[in-house]
């Protein structure tokens, strides 16, 4: 049946009949919430400025919703999907579309440069695209920015709280190390918001898509990346607390090191009563690399 025959995945009324024929239930143990609502998914397709010259991996595309929406724009679509029980359903809902491959796997498990080494040819710019679960969305952000794979961009649904505390900027309440982590390697911004009355079943609260876009220029080097990243854990052990308080449980508190935590604060021209939530990346890369100089090492935490 051709697209003309029948309604896209995402309508109110294909959704239902699929999870009837299918005798499909939603997972609360996977955080499934079906987004039924095509505008919307339309939306997140021009979100994430999907072409004909970029190849997609959609992380946890249920029944497939918007990898329909995906593949009508996108030279390769890649499915992700952890849910064992939905892989014949997609291979079902998605015949219709050359372009989809749809594997079985926990993207948390997976090494995405790999992933995309055997799956794309490389020359196409590779996006990733996701309706992530409330649960791990946080787990699977970080997982994939931790990673040196070779994609563009991350477009991705989220509880909208999260989006807040991804996007915020210094001094804002919503402003911490997950900002930060963001912030060091991608620009993001909120694309829209999304109401919780789109989705089957409807969650608690409202979600939202946000961009992150890969910096390929303007990027932050760090003399030591990973003592940087527990610097910036650890500034944000104790939210309420000065700068200079978390520095002394994250470096320690005798007198020599702290006279080499005055040395770098004074060197990176930061005041030590100042709180974490002031401080740009840039700033914490600049203190980073004072403490460095003066040969300080970060407690692992």
């Amino acid at each position: 049946m051709s697209d003309n025959e029948r309604p896209e995945i995402g309508s109110g009324t294909r959704t239902k009949a699929i999870m009837e024929t299918y005798g499909l239930t939603f997972k609360k143990s996977l955080g499934q919430n079906f987004l039924t609502d095509l505008n919307v998914l339309k939306k997140i397709v021009t979100a994430a400025d999907v072409t004909a010259d970029d190849d997609v991996i959609e992380i946890g595309p249920g029944i497939g919703a918007l990898t329909e929406q995906l593949a009508k724009n996108a030279h390769q679509v890649l499915a992700l999907e952890i849910d064992e029980r939905l892989i014949p359903v997609l291979g079902e809902t998605l015949a219709d579309y050359a372009n989809i491959t749809v594997l079985h796997g926990d993207i948390l498990q997976t090494q995405l440069s790999a992933l995309i080494q055997e799956h794309f040819d490389g020359q196409h710019a590779v996006k990733i695209v996701a309706n992530l679960p409330y649960y791990i969305t946080t787990p699977i952000v970080l997982h994939l920015l931790d990673e040196e794979a070779d994609f563009e961009s991350i477009t991705v649904m989220m509880q909208k709280e999260v989006a807040q505390r991804l996007t915020a900027s210094p001094g804002n309440k919503d402003y911490g190390s997950l900002t930060i982590g963001v912030a060091y390697s991608t620009d993001s911004e909120i694309a829209f918001t999304v109401p919780k009355t789109v989705f089957v079943p409807s969650p608690k609260v409202d979600s939202a898509i946000v961009s992150m876009k890969k910096r390929r220029q303007e990027k932050y080097h760090p003399q030591n990346e990973v003592n940087f990243k527990r610097l910036v854990r650890g500034s944000f052990m104790h939210k309420r607390k000065s700068l200079w308080n978390n520095l002394l449980g994250l470096y320690g508190k005798d007198e020599n090191i702290k006279n080499k935590l005055t040395s770098a604060l004074n060197s990176s021209q930061i005041e030590p009563g100042i709180r974490a939530e002031r401080l740009s990346v840039a700033d914490f890369v600049k203190l980073s690399d004072s403490l460095e100089e003066q040969k300080l090492v970060p407690k692992s935490k």
